[in-house]
């Protein structure tokens, strides 16, 4: 036997071709271990309930059938498809599944945030930006429904990019990623947004007489695109998602993911944006257009906490050309495939991972779960009962109609500021008269409620439980029903 045949039976290692497989596979096994780390929001516990209520029902609901506060109300669910999703992992394998697929969808797109970076940058640039998305994301790894879109968010926006690097055409084969987009999450706005900066670079490319011929090239695409984005059982609506969250308006800086960075600590977030200044200090120099969805990103990280994850994911993409132009790492084709061996050993070790998590037992955060309460209370049989913003997941899960919940754009604003000064008992008369005019029972807030140590004190509520959890009180006067 020749060496040529030796050689060409035998495929040498390809770090290139391991390191998506090596990185995708590292963050699914941390994921795994920290399990009820992507259990640690209520609303996981509505979106599992949303989705049984869609299987039993056989249709989508269009009216809340959930809270007491609202009940009836006009109400539909952006995120359908990721709720019988999460549904059906819980109905097949409990927490430990839920946990197994929000866990792979993370996986799948640091995996795939890999292979297009290595398209670009040697495989060391390419762990740092990795390391520094994962910094960044961590806070927002979570079993809700963004989580199912990052790898299609990965796919659609690295085809855009693509498109700018090499000033190739509109990328007609990733137009089905919108459909799955729109049905997955409220997000799919987000998509349509990134054309503009793909289209705008390939101007700023071409001499002035050729802008007519670009925009021609683009706006088919554009055009069915949009009409993608609107194939939902809701037609268009998922596109307004954004701004009737926006809408809340003042109410936001209430919830936690909404608010803006807060910098009266140092944290992840600052540590890195203080590295990306200092790059910039080293003779770092970005295409204009690049530079403007940089700056875009950056700024909605910072005026939500969430938006964080878009930075994390997206600006690796764009930067990457630049600086592999920069600091070398380009390669003249694409990242080199994984040989089938490599492709069957990771799988093998998927399976093993996604076996062994599903003998533990995982559960919701604590926090998040007042059980004890709700059962040694009887809140199932104590009438209307008002809860904390964080027990309204929970209840919904087990059938207890909420005053809120997650649900922003079901309560909205003005509801949401309501509800959160009376609890915080910046306004104590209407937090009284709240109390009358929902005909409120008992309540279930989290003991450090400023409203807890109210109820303590007015005779006609009693506590009749509490731990580190939860804290019941009860109407002297109710009836039991």
């Amino acid at each position: 036997m020749t060496d040529q045949v030796v050689h060409s039976a035998v495929q040498p290692f390809s770090a290139r071709a391991a390191l998506p497989w090596a990185v995708g596979l590292g963050v699914y096994a941390l994921l795994l271990i920290v399990g009820p780390w992507l259990l640690g929001d209520p609303d996981s516990y509505s979106h599992i309930e949303v989705g049984r209520w869609i299987i039993a029902h056989g249709t989508l609901p269009e009216s809340d059938p959930f809270s007491f506060s609202k009940h009836g109300a006009p109400w539909i669910t952006f995120e359908w498809l990721s709720e019988i999703v999460y549904a059906g992992a819980y109905a097949l394998s409990g927490w430990p599944g839920v946990v197994i697929v929000a866990a792979a969808a993370i996986a799948l797109a640091f995996g795939l945030f890999t292979f297009f970076l290595l398209r670009e940058l040697s495989p060391a640039l390419t762990l740092l930006m990795v390391i520094a998305a994962v910094i960044l994301l961590a806070p927002h790894m979570l079993a809700r429904p963004h989580v199912l879109v990052l790898p299609v968010m990965v796919i659609w926006a690295a085809a855009l990019v693509r498109c700018m690097d090499r000033g190739g055409p509109p990328p007609y084969w990733a137009l089905p990623l919108l459909v799955l987009w729109t049905n997955l999450h409220g997000s799919v706005v987000l998509a349509l947004g990134l054309i503009g900066p793909a289209v705008l670079e390939a101007l700023l490319r071409e001499e002035r007489s050729e802008w007519p011929r670009v925009l021609l090239r683009w706006l088919p695409f554009s055009a069915l695109a949009l009409a993608a984005s609107c194939l939902t059982p809701h037609g268009p609506e998922p596109l307004l998602m954004p701004l009737t969250t926006l809408g809340l308006g003042s109410a936001l800086a209430w919830i936690g993911e909404w608010r803006p960075q807060d910098f009266s600590h140092v944290g992840g977030f600052e540590l890195l944006l203080l590295a990306g200044i200092f790059a910039l200090t080293r003779g770092v120099t970005l295409p204009v257009v690049r530079a403007l969805v940089v700056i875009g990103l950056l700024h909605f990280a910072l005026a939500q906490v969430r938006n964080a994850d878009l930075l994390a994911m997206l600006a690796p993409l764009y930067l990457a050309a630049p600086l592999g132009r920069k600091f070398g790492g380009r390669i003249t084709d694409d990242a080199e495939g994984a040989s089938r061996g490599l492709n069957l050993a990771a799988f093998g070790v998927l399976i093993a991972m996604s076996g062994a998590a599903l003998a533990r037992d995982i559960r919701p955060a604590p926090v998040i779960t007042p059980q004890a309460a709700v059962a040694q209370a009887d809140l199932a049989k104590a009438g209307r009962v008002l809860n904390d913003y964080s027990f309204g997941g929970y209840l919904i899960f087990a059938g207890i109609p909420t005053f809120i919940d997650g649900r922003g754009e079901l309560y909205g604003g003005p509801f949401i500021d309501r509800y959160n000064r009376a609890l915080a008992l910046v306004d104590l008369a209407d937090f009284l008269k709240l109390l009358d005019e929902y005909d409120i029972g008992a309540t279930l807030l989290a003991p450090r409620t400023p409203a807890v140590a109210m109820l303590d004190r007015l005779p006609q509520w009693q506590r009749v439980y509490s731990d580190d959890v939860a804290v019941v009180h009860k109407r002297r006067d109710t009836p039991q029903r």
